[in-house]
């Protein structure tokens, strides 16, 4: 288990090799060094503050999150009294409480949640391999192209991609494409990005996301107990359904 805490400035956004390139084969041990720590998470839980927009809507807040294979936590915290909004999801299958609208979303997949909350269809695997700098959840490179001594780009299976810079003799995985989305990597801490961006990679995309996460601490692979990863909705909780969610707009509960 480590424990940390993090302090960083934003990274400014990455400027992505554009080209043809040319093909290099030693990719495979280069991206297995520059992932290592990431590829060991297994659990992670951490205090994350947010900021930035989806479409026209600004998004600020303090999340804590927990993750573990397939299964996520994630509790929007307000300034004052109880949670602006509580997910969880395990097993494809999650549920949205919104403890101060006495609304819930049950049984939908975190991915069409989340996209719905903040424009980012990520599962919990991938949402956890974005943030801890894999970019995916079971990234595996399978081509990669040179662009000069000290860029890299890493096609991934089954779609994504990875951008590896070298400072030294040492390559760093700097950015990632995936599902429409850009994710930026600052510096890191112990292996892991102390700050993400997440953006969205078409311009013409809507809603538009831009998104910055900070860790302000975490724990990796400390034991999470399963029931972290459900909740118990109140008497009286009216149902809201996934349509719904979608039309109120980004964190428009």
């Amino acid at each position: 288990m480590a424990a940390m805490a993090c302090v960083s400035c934003g990274p400014p956004r990455v400027t992505l090799p554009s080209g043809t390139g040319q093909p290099r084969a030693d990719y495979e041990p280069i991206f297995g060094a520059a992932t290592a720590s990431c590829r060991d998470v297994r659990t992670l839980t951490a205090d994350l503050s947010l900021s930035g927009s989806a479409g026209r809507q600004r998004l600020r807040g303090h999340v804590i999150a927990g993750f573990a294979p397939g299964a996520l936590r994630l509790e929007g915290v307000a300034p004052f009294g109880g949670p602006v909004f509580i997910l969880v999801a395990e097993n494809g299958q999650g549920t949205l409480l919104l403890p101060r609208d006495h609304r819930v979303l049950q049984s939908a997949p975190p991915a069409d949640i989340l996209d719905a909350l903040a424009g980012v269809a990520l599962s919990p695997d991938d949402l956890l391999a974005a943030l801890t700098g894999c970019v995916k959840a079971g990234a595996a490179p399978i081509a990669a192209r040179a662009y000069g001594t000290d860029w890299i780009v890493v096609d991934l299976k089954d779609g994504g991609r990875a951008i590896l810079h070298r400072t030294g003799a040492d390559w760093q995985l700097v950015a990632g494409l995936f599902g429409g989305l850009e994710i930026d990597y600052g510096s890191r801490l112990g292996g892991l990005p102390q700050m993400v961006r997440i953006h969205s990679a078409d311009p013409g995309q809507a809603p538009r996301v831009a998104i910055e996460l900070r860790l302000q601490s975490f724990d990796i692979n400390a034991a999470i107990a399963r029931d972290a990863f459900s909740v118990a909705v109140p008497p009286g909780t009216s149902p809201i359904t996934l349509d719904e969610l979608r039309r109120a707009g980004p964190l428009g509960y």
